[in-house]
């Protein structure tokens, strides 16, 4: 029996276990990197991180939803950053619930709901911060990757 006849055997519910996991934990990521301010929320500021400092970004979301799965421009963007991410061995997933993500990253000074397409999680270059969420994302990430799944959809944890 070769590796692939192996992996072809896990069970739906293995899998989906798996996802659920991995949301729940996405899910710990973001809430322990918003108390930290190790946030940044919203296309063209992240843009502007991976532009000026790339080192400092330990991981990415992308938000699809089908309000914007047409919007052309959105979509340039996500490719952009996707290839950017590859390119920099940044692991970046899709999470297809972006109200929730926006509840999760709170709100701007104005009190309106952040942009939340995309969001990077962050970490000084001098001071490394680690999570024990971010090592289980990081894992879930390239076990994905060797099932040729390159950005793998999470689904957060029902409220």
């Amino acid at each position: 029996m070769t590796l692939e006849e192996v992996r072809g055997q896990e069970t739906t519910m293995e899998i989906v276990d798996r996802v659920q996991s991995a949301g729940t934990s996405l899910e710990d990521l973001l809430v322990a990197a918003k108390k930290q301010d190790y946030l940044t929320v919203g296309v063209y500021e992240s843009a502007k991180i991976m532009n000026v400092d790339p080192d400092s970004v330990a991981f990415c979301v992308l938000a699809t939803d089908e309000e914007y799965e047409c919007d052309i421009a959105l979509q340039i963007h996500f490719t952009l950053i996707q290839a950017f991410c590859f390119d920099n061995d940044i692991n970046v997933v899709r999470v297809n619930d972006i109200e929730r993500l926006a509840d999760l990253v709170g709100t701007d000074a104005t009190g309106e709901p952040k942009d939340a397409h995309c969001i990077l999680v962050t970490s000084p270059s001098a001071n490394p911060w680690k999570d024990p969420s971010l090592d289980k994302l990081s894992l879930f990430c390239e076990e994905r990757r060797s099932m040729y799944d390159w950005v793998p959809t999470i689904t957060l944890p029902e409220r």
